[in-house]
């Protein structure tokens, strides 16, 4: 596999693990949880250097994953309260997970010269780089931990369709039938903190909060089923990681750059002529709806004047 497949196929394969999670989040109003996350792990990373001793990438990642799952636990617990809202859960829990990361590294990590931009928030354009070895062919690593997540998270959203499809449109009745929907949201967020962590090291923050939260819009202006939304999700995500990695050699540009503005062009697209939510589907129905208003009042006028 040449650089630049293994480039679009580790952007494509985060695409469709993204994807299968991505509208869950969206219809459950916390598709913030991904940024959450990518600020969260910092004391984790500095937790796994100062029991390690070491900036290896399977510690760190590791330390990260730990403080990612406690952030969404913690956040989820929050919600469960009922006392407080899911943004404001949020906007609660990762500044304090972020602070104390800082004072960590302040504090006891200070000379150890941490590079979080190559231990967590990785480039995807180092991911040729970084190889394993099957029957004397090499793969890109990131290829295969993100087949893995994307195989993991299809299994899990096949295994508990019924489940998560009834806990995020209506809750209320989940319960009432013996689904409970704060261990599916706690299920559901363990999953996306896994995903993101172990992509964060191959392709970046940004392209994975990009790709968890705006292909997932998108197809939530498109469609009504939850199906074609996963669907059309992960359709779109590889379409961003072609079209952007095209684009960014084009133009010479940071390649996660290029993929998230074509993810949001894609939103842009469907917010303007998407065929029921767009703007301007919505405006030709507001007219439509004054025609027919303007005709009723009409025929009423001529049938009272008769």
């Amino acid at each position: 596999m040449n650089d630049d497949l293994t480039i679009v196929v580790t952007a494509g394969l985060l695409a469709t693990a993204t994807g299968l999670l991505g509208p869950f989040l969206v219809l459950r109003r916390v598709a913030l949880m991904s940024d959450a996350v990518s600020h969260a792990v910092l004391p984790g990373i500095v937790l796994a250097f100062l029991l390690t001793q070491t900036r290896a990438p399977l510690p760190i990642v590791l330390g990260a994953g730990l403080f990612a799952i406690l952030c969404v636990l913690a956040v989820d617990a929050l919600r469960a309260t009922g006392l407080v809202r899911s943004d404001a859960a949020i906007a609660l829990v990762f500044p304090a997970l972020f602070a104390l990361g800082v004072i960590g590294i302040t504090r006891y990590a200070s000379g150890a010269h941490l590079d979080l931009d190559s231990t967590i928030y990785g480039e995807i354009a180092f991911a040729p780089f970084r190889t394993l070895e099957f029957g004397g062919i090499e793969v890109a690593s990131s290829v295969v931990a993100l087949g893995a997540v994307a195989l993991g998270n299809l299994a899990l959203v096949t295994a508990l369709w019924k489940e998560l499809k009834a806990t995020s449109f209506d809750p209320e009745f989940s319960l009432t039938i013996g689904i409970s929907p704060t261990a599916l949201s706690r299920i559901l967020l363990v999953a996306v903190a896994v995903t993101a962590v172990t992509a964060f090291e191959s392709v970046g923050a940004i392209l994975v909060v990009s790709m968890l939260i705006v292909p997932a819009t998108t197809a939530y202006l498109l469609t009504n089923r939850l199906w074609a939304m996963l669907a059309i999700a992960v359709g779109i995500g590889w379409a961003c990681a072609a079209g952007g990695y095209s684009a960014a050699l084009a133009i010479d540009a940071s390649i996660a750059g290029a993929m998230g503005l074509v993810a949001a062009a894609c939103f842009t697209f469907a917010l303007l002529f998407g065929p029921q939510y767009g703007l301007l589907a919505r405006r030709w129905q507001r007219r439509a709806r004054r025609r027919t208003t303007a005709r009723s009042f009409a025929a009423e006028d001529v049938a009272a004047a008769g």
